[in-house]
């Protein structure tokens, strides 16, 4: 269960900004909305809203960023090797200084916080701490190459020290060398997933694997029709790409890297009924869902993998442009899936999203909307609908009609908009 992100200095992220999922204390649509585990309550979903350029998708990346490197910084990087962060780059004060990221979570009924932060070329600090029913413990911290780490409560980091290097992190070091809480943190992250609203492309293939399971087909072939796309059958072709079948003109550098990697080819295939003339069933037609069905069409079917996915398993999924090519009522829809009997694991959505529509107090309470905004100086500022006062924004409040009047900020700044596009003309 995801209790808070924090990002500082990572792309239009300047300062400190912390997205919470711990619910406030307020009663609305507690029932469906909020996870209750002990004394901790927290969100089942929150979305994102604000004006193009505002920062959401790089509030989403930096999640993205942060759970790639820890997953990943012991096994892909060598010494001396640069670390691809890149912080605020409109102030000569941020350029140079490290980008802060810590993450809270509760997972297996302990509750961790985890944390680094990270230059171009090292790991300049580094954090670990668990807390269970008695009281916060201290497992490890980093301050450049000098390293605490607790003999009681983190004894599998001892003698890892050495084995460290200043551009990887210390927690994915222990991992890699069967730590067991270590590898406990790198469990949780693995279920702190994110896919793309704008392209399919990445995870179109695990949505073909899934088709492969007869019981996970009917299950998203189950959606698709209640999503009324008139399809009668769902199948998948996955083969794993061969020389021959590798496309011309690329290097012998990248066809060996693929080779090597074993890339496959994976395809979706989608049925309709065909009818004659008195409109009777007479068979069915196969289509190919990438060059055949719409765009919408294919991102839904695509998206479905993930989402059920991450519903069985109580997992965390983060979508960037979730309304992107659907209906607002599919939207919805699969806003809905998260708050209903199809989420008995808690699972939690994160979504970056445009879609106002949402922004309804009988789908979302007001600690579940965030918005983004840029301030003066090209920074991104996050805030929840929660903190404005509770006498303007109560919990049945028309909020998305509050927020298109401008009241709540975060949206695109259009009152020379008209007078801009006449000037052009005359131009």
């Amino acid at each position: 269960m995801l209790l808070s992100f924090t990002v500082e200095n990572f792309k239009s992220i300047r300062d400190l900004q912390t997205l919470s999922l711990e619910a406030r204390s307020d009663d609305h649509l507690a029932e469906s909305n909020v996870i209750v585990e002990g004394k901790t309550r927290a969100l089942k979903s929150v979305a994102l809203f604000g004006p193009n350029a505002s920062g959401k998708s790089n509030m989403i990346e930096a999640m993205v960023w942060f759970r790639q490197f820890v997953l990943n910084s012991s096994k892909e990087g060598q010494v001396g090797q640069e670390i691809d962060i890149v912080p605020f780059r409109l102030s000569t004060a941020t350029e140079k200084t490290p980008t802060h990221f810590e993450v809270e979570f509760l997972w297996k009924g302990q509750s961790y916080r985890y944390g680094f932060d990270v230059t171009r070329k090292e790991v300049v600090a580094e954090w670990l701490y668990r807390s269970s029913r008695t009281k916060p413990a201290m497992l490890f911290t980093r301050d450049g190459q000098e390293f605490d780490v607790s003999s009681e409560f983190f004894k599998e980091g001892k003698g890892l020290e050495a084995r460290t290097r200043d551009n990887a992190l210390f927690l994915s070091v222990c991992a890699q060398w069967n730590g067991p809480v270590a590898r406990e943190v790198l469990n949780w992250m693995r279920r702190f997933r994110h896919v793309s609203g704008l392209s399919e492309i990445g995870f179109l293939a695990f949505t073909a694997e899934r088709l492969q399971d007869p019981r996970k087909r009917e299950k998203l072939l189950k959606l698709a029709q209640t999503a009324d796309f008139n399809i009668c059958g769902l199948r998948s072709e996955i083969e794993q790409i061969s020389e021959s079948k590798l496309p011309p003109g690329l290097s012998p550098e990248v066809r060996q890297t693929l080779l090597a990697e074993g890339v496959m080819r994976a395809e979706i295939k989608t049925s309709h009924m065909k009818l004659d003339g008195d409109g009777k069933p007479i068979g069915l037609v196969e289509f190919d869902l990438s060059d055949e069905e719409s765009q919408g069409t294919q991102k839904f079917i695509a998206l479905t993998g993930p989402i059920t996915h991450t519903l069985e398993e109580g997992a965390i999924l983060v979508v960037d442009e979730l309304e992107a090519r659907l209906h607002p009522l599919l939207t919805q829809a699969i806003l809905a899936l998260f708050h209903g009997p199809a989420n008995p694991l808690n699972a939690q959505l994160i979504c970056a999203t445009h879609d106002v529509m949402l922004m309804d107090p009988q789908r979302l309470r007001r600690d579940q909307i965030w918005f983004c905004a840029k301030d003066e100086r090209g920074a991104t500022d996050l805030y929840t609908l929660a903190d404005f006062d509770p006498d303007q924004v109560r919990p049945t409040t028309k909020f998305s009609r509050q927020y298109l009047l401008g009241i709540f900020g975060a949206v695109p700044k259009l009152a020379h908009f008209e007078e801009a596009a006449i000037d052009g003309v005359k131009g």
